[in-house]
């Protein structure tokens, strides 16, 4: 019999269980997050990292857990640390690719973020392999190295879970799909195609970085989906396309952001736009409408922020903009330095950028750019942070981090 006692106990545990944390929006739902930190003050821990990746720490009671790659990216694992002290609980070896193909300079073979629920954490590579490991144990339940496209700069789409599922983009230079697998089995529950006629297009503009993300309508929920050349809705339960969205770019892993009535997307390379959309029902079939569309200093990389119907988001260049979410409208923009491929987090009425080059901004939310502080630790950042317990989880290049700041000044 599950006592109130136990709901309660699993709701307030630190959770940050997948990319862009509790509900995919970046949003921090904790109390007083750090203000202050650098090497020597506010940092509660700092744990080497060893190999190299780029996937955010994903955060389930007491342990954060990671994606790595070792030897070129031979071999790929995962690490599982204690969120108290930073000592290492698990290191689990889990694939081992004989000849891993090329990837982008700024990409990694441990680039796509893991999901944890309760009892089971799901690691995913890409084309490499999809895996589910016991948190207790470390141990692996199950494997998939069946899931399979040509990425051509390296994996970096992300898991996202559902109930009992797990969903993931795969597009490819060579194919391009979407596939949901059952949590318990890994057995694949159901694989879609895109709709998208690609036979004109050339291989390298065929492929995609995205992760999808739900999306609430009309009392159930569209899986938004952002590849190449068009966004697609599915039902998630079944696959089945529900609309689609054409548009040009490519490339993109900038994630798309819903406050439940508007949807805004990235369209991607060569010449990134977000877009507003809408979902009208015609004749009683949804179709997507464009409120509008912005393309100055748009990232490719990474994802903005909708914050109180204000957009928030940095370039890849470090320009940050705040934009008004329902009309498209620019409020400011101010140059923030650095290079750009974490996606920021909002907590406390604060957003938090973070740079390749291990500086971290902090501002103030609102309709005038205002910076509260300016932080740095010795690596780059090229993972996004968690945020857990009045605490962020940041990983740089080489270490992970706990940075408390004490009372949220330092």
């Amino acid at each position: 019999m599950i006592t109130f006692a136990v709901v309660a106990a699993a709701l307030s545990a630190p959770q940050w269980p997948e990319w862009r944390g509790p509900h995919r929006d970046g949003h921090a739902h904790v109390e007083h997050l750090p203000l202050r930190w650098n090497e020597e003050e506010g940092v509660a821990w700092k744990t080497a990292i060893p190999g190299e990746g780029w996937s955010t720490p994903v955060v389930r009671d007491e342990r954060v857990w990671i994606t790595t790659s070792r030897d070129g990216g031979k071999r790929l694992g995962a690490l599982a640390v204690s969120l108290a002290d930073g000592s290492v609980v698990h290191d689990v070896d889990v694939f081992s690719v004989e000849k891993p193909e090329k990837k982008n300079k700024l990409n990694s073979y441990a680039s796509p973020t893991s999901v944890v629920d309760a009892e089971h954490v799901f690691v995913h590579f890409g084309t490499y392999g999809t895996a589910c490991l016991e948190c207790e144990s470390g141990e692996v339940v199950w494997r998939r190295e069946d899931i399979h496209c040509d990425h051509m700069e390296g994996p970096g789409s992300s898991l996202l879970m559902r109930d009992d599922s797990i969903v993931f983009n795969m597009d490819g230079g060579d194919v391009q799909y979407v596939i949901c697998l059952d949590k318990r089995t890994g057995e694949t529950r159901w694989k879609t195609p895109r709709s998208t006629d690609y036979g004109e297009i050339p291989k390298d503009r065929r492929k995609a970085f995205g992760t999808p993300i739900l999306f609430p309508f009309d009392g159930g929920q569209h899986l938004v989906s952002t590849g190449a050349e068009a966004t697609t809705a599915f039902d998630p339960i079944s696959g089945r396309e529900l609309w689609t969205l054409p548009h040009k770019g490519f490339s993109m892993s900038s994630r798309a952001v819903t406050d439940g009535e508007l949807l805004v997307i990235n369209t991607g390379f060569m010449k990134p736009y977000f877009w507003g959309v809408r979902l009208d029902v015609v004749d009683g079939v949804p179709v997507p409408k464009v409120l509008w569309k912005y393309r100055r200093a748009v990232p490719t990389i990474p994802s903005p922020l909708l914050v109180d119907r204000r957009l928030y988001f940095v370039s890849n260049g470090g320009v940050a903009s705040c934009i008004h979410a329902v009309t498209g409208e620019l409020i400011w923009k101010q140059r923030i330095g650095g290079d750009h491929c974490a996606s920021p987090i909002y907590g406390n009425g604060r957003i938090y950028f973070f740079d390749q080059h291990g500086e971290s901004v902090v501002i103030e939310a609102g309709d005038e750019y205002r910076e509260l502080a300016k932080n740095r630790l010795d690596a780059g950042f090229m993972a996004s942070p968690a945020a857990v317990e009045g605490s962020l989880i940041l990983r740089t290049r080489t270490h992970l981090y706990r940075v408390t700041g004490g009372d949220g000044e330092f």
